[in-house]
Formats: C-alpha cells, structure tokens, sequence
C-alpha cells in the first residue's frame, strides 16, 4: 500500500483525476493569455457527480472561462440537456466554444455574452434550472444568488465555487477586499430559509444548496 504524507494528498491521489482533454484545456488557456483560475478536477468531479445524482436536464453557469467546469457539467447532462454559460470576456467564450466543440459536447452548449447582469433576461428564458453553478465575479456573487433562487426548481442546486474566501473566510474582511463578497453569501447561503446548505472543502470549497420545496 502507498504512504501518503497527508490526509488531503491521499484523497486527492483517488479523487482528483480527469482525461486528457480536461488536462489540457487550461494549460493552453493560460498560453493564450486567459488567467489561471479554473476548478480544479476534484471540484470537477463533484460538480459531475452532484449533477448525476439529481437528474440535471438544465442547468446554469455563471462564469464560462475556458470551459473547463463546463464540460465537467455538460458531461453529466442526459441526452436533450441543455448547460447555459455565461461569459463577460468575448476571447475567453471564443476560447470555451473551441473546447466545448472539442469534448463532443458543443449542441448541449449555450454560451451567453455579456455581463450576468445585463443578460439575465436572456438566461431567464432558458430556466427552470435544475442546478445553477456560481463562478463569476466575486462582487456579484449574491446577484447570482439571487437570480438563482428565482429560477432554480424546487429540489435544485445551487453551488459556488471558491468559498473558502481564498482562505480568509474566517477573517473580518472590509467591503473592498475580493473575497468579502463570497464571505457574504456565505452568510446568506447558510441563513436563507429557501434552503439548505453545506459548504464541501473541495478545492477552494464547495458551497451545496438545495432549494427546499415548502420553506417554513
């Protein structure tokens, strides 16, 4: 049996995989310019695996990138499923089309331009979601939030990335700081009455919320 000097590295060694399309994609992202920022393929595989497990036909990105969590996503959708991503930087959707088309997964694709803000009455009409993933812009996190919990179905997900607050979560961060508003909806997540949430220390944390069908 291998020895491993942590219990983080013996997990990642099982967990903490991917092919090796998914190896290269940010790699030749970053040698175009893109920052290297994207999931890492342990969150991948939960975002793959979560999907799975609820049926997801239709599901929502905030935050294209290169694609990377994309495909992850796509992967899990059954045949006549449908993953809309939204990208505010035209190269990197450029980028993520080119990988998308390259993973086989380009007609259950739709990548949306544009600020989230601006365009959500464009992701609107592809809703209901079944599971929304949320890895765009710090500062609008709880927009995102927001629109999640209106278009997501009952039973749904949502999920953020990096809520780990790059690892000052537990810190008083001031309202300037790049990571005070993850730790805001930290906060929201875990007192909204709409759902029930759990954060996953995968990556840079998981956060896991499921949109309860009859709140009290």
């Amino acid at each position: 049996m291998t020895a491993y000097p942590d219990l983080e590295t013996y997990r990642r060694s099982l967990f903490d995989r991917e092919d090796e399309l998914l190896a290269g994609i940010m790699p030749a992202a970053v040698a175009r310019g893109m920052p290297d920022i994207s999931v890492n393929a342990e969150t991948g595989q939960a975002l793959n695996l979560l999907a799975r497990l609820i049926g997801a036909r239709r599901i929502l990105e905030f935050g294209t990138l290169a694609g990377y969590s994309g495909i992850w996503l796509a992967r899990a959708l059954p045949p006549g499923g449908l993953l809309v991503t939204n990208e505010f930087e035209p190269l990197h959707a450029e980028i993520a089309g080119e990988n998308f088309r390259r993973a086989g997964v380009e007609e259950r694709v739709r990548i949306v331009l544009g600020s989230a803000l601006d365009v959500q009455p464009e992701l609107a009409e592809y809703g209901p979601y079944d599971l929304v993933f949320i890895d765009t812009g710090k500062e609008i996190y709880c927009d995102a939030l927001d629109f999640a919990l209106e278009h997501t179905r009952p039973g749904g997900l949502i999920l953020g990335d990096n809520t780990d607050c790059f690892g000052q979560g537990n810190e008083e961060l001031e309202p300037d700081h790049p990571a005070y508003g993850i730790q805001v909806f930290n906060q929201r997540i875990a007192t909204e009455k709409r759902l029930q949430s759990m954060i996953i220390p995968v990556g840079s944390w998981l956060s896991v919320s499921r949109v309860l069908e009859n709140p009290e």
